[in-house]
């Protein structure tokens, strides 16, 4: 009997009755892309942080497990698999790539696992029938209606697209491309690039010799900055537009100079105008903690996503009472918060009966006006 009872003490004690939370993420930490995948690193480690200094979920702290998919679709699927078998990850947030959220996305089935997606925009993400994927980012469709409003404004009559080769890149071009029709405006050359390709002058003089007046240009910043250098070597004359929100206008401004003047980018937040988001104490906060710790700046753009995807899930937790696959699932159509992009709140989307879930995010553009970020004339308060 005193056997008996010391193990249902060690069972009750307060150690383990407190075990922490764990959270997986999913993030492309090296590769083409590495620099996205850590700024959303850095931004789930504030919201960690945070959650944890107000006393956790339901008294106990929450703890990321994190994994790098190396910008590659394979090693999306098995860091999912990592995470959902030998970590026992009860939600995941991932995973960075269009591609590579999509390669991860039997896994979650195959297990019952939730994955709070909070980058990829491909449209297939929501519309294959997976119940287990519930989407903060815009699809690209949501994107380019996002944008419509602007095309007049813009002077858009006729566009080319230069994009990555995913199904990010390759759903971008095909959800403006529509849009774009259905305003009237003539859709002429799509070209793509590989994800690690660092020449596109190939695809820069087909672009050029087109009548278009406007580039759609969509891919991660860092081929952003060459593209936008290899098109002032070629004298590219024309608006361009990055969609995606994965621009970083900031770090363009660093690495492309000159190069980067005059062009528009569709983001999903604004952290030089913190006071014009929904939540204006929220966005503040997130800026200041973010140059506390000494994160670089321009990478506040991807990084508020690390942070609203992790609070998503928390919130999920809290709502469901407890850390199981299932009751994060039911409970994530219940929840209602506000992230630094805006409010969060799930809408059916996909087969009946297999729904994903899909918010809608807030949507921004701004422009790079003599080497600084602003909000573009058609935008800017009169």
């Amino acid at each position: 009997m005193l056997l008996v009872g010391l193990i249902v003490g060690a069972l009750t004690a307060p150690g383990l009755a407190q075990a922490p939370i764990k959270i997986g993420v999913i993030e492309p930490l090296s590769g083409p892309v590495a620099a996205s995948g850590n700024y959303i690193r850095m931004g789930a480690e504030i919201a960690r942080d945070w959650i944890n200094a107000r006393g956790g979920v339901g008294g106990r702290k929450v703890e990321l497990v994190i994994e790098d998919n190396k910008s590659d679709p394979k090693e999306a699927a098995s860091a999912a698999e990592k995470l959902i078998v030998r970590d026992k990850v009860p939600a995941i947030m991932g995973a960075w790539g269009s591609s590579m959220t999509l390669a991860a996305m039997p896994k979650l089935e195959e297990y019952g696992v939730p994955m709070v997606v909070e980058t990829s925009s491909a449209a297939s993400i929501t519309k294959r029938g997976n119940p287990w994927i519930f989407r903060i980012s815009p699809p690209s469709e949501m994107e380019a209606l996002g944008l419509e409003q602007y095309v007049d404004k813009l002077g858009v009559k006729q566009a080319d697209f230069l994009a990555v080769n995913t199904d990010w890149g390759r759903g971008s071009v095909t959800a403006f491309g529509d849009m774009l029709k259905k305003k009237g405006a003539a859709v002429g050359a799509a070209e793509f690039m590989e994800q690690a390709a660092t020449d596109m002058n190939a695809q820069i003089t087909k672009i050029k010799s087109t009548n278009g007046d406007t580039l759609f240009l969509t891919t991660a910043v860092e081929q952003i900055t060459l593209v936008l250098k290899q098109g002032q070597e070629q004298r590219l004359t024309r608006k361009v537009i990055t969609t995606g929100g994965s621009s970083s206008p900031s770090q363009l401004i660093k690495q492309a100079g000159a190069a980067a003047e005059g062009t528009y980018h569709i983001v999903f937040f604004m952290p030089w105008f913190p006071e014009a988001m929904p939540d204006a104490k929220l966005a503040r906060a997130f800026v200041d903690e973010w140059a506390k710790r000494g994160h670089p700046f321009e990478g506040l753009t991807e990084g508020f996503r690390g942070h609203d995807g992790i609070a998503t899930i928390a919130e999920a937790i809290k709502v469901a009472g407890k850390d199981e696959p299932k009751a994060i699932q039911s409970a994530l159509w219940k929840v209602s918060l506000t992230g630094v992009n805006g409010p969060i709140k799930f809408e059916k989307d996909g087969p009946a009966g297999k729904e994903s879930g899909q918010s809608k995010p807030s949507i921004f553009i701004v422009q790079i006006k003599d080497g600084k970020v602003a909000l573009p004339d058609f935008m800017a308060k009169k």
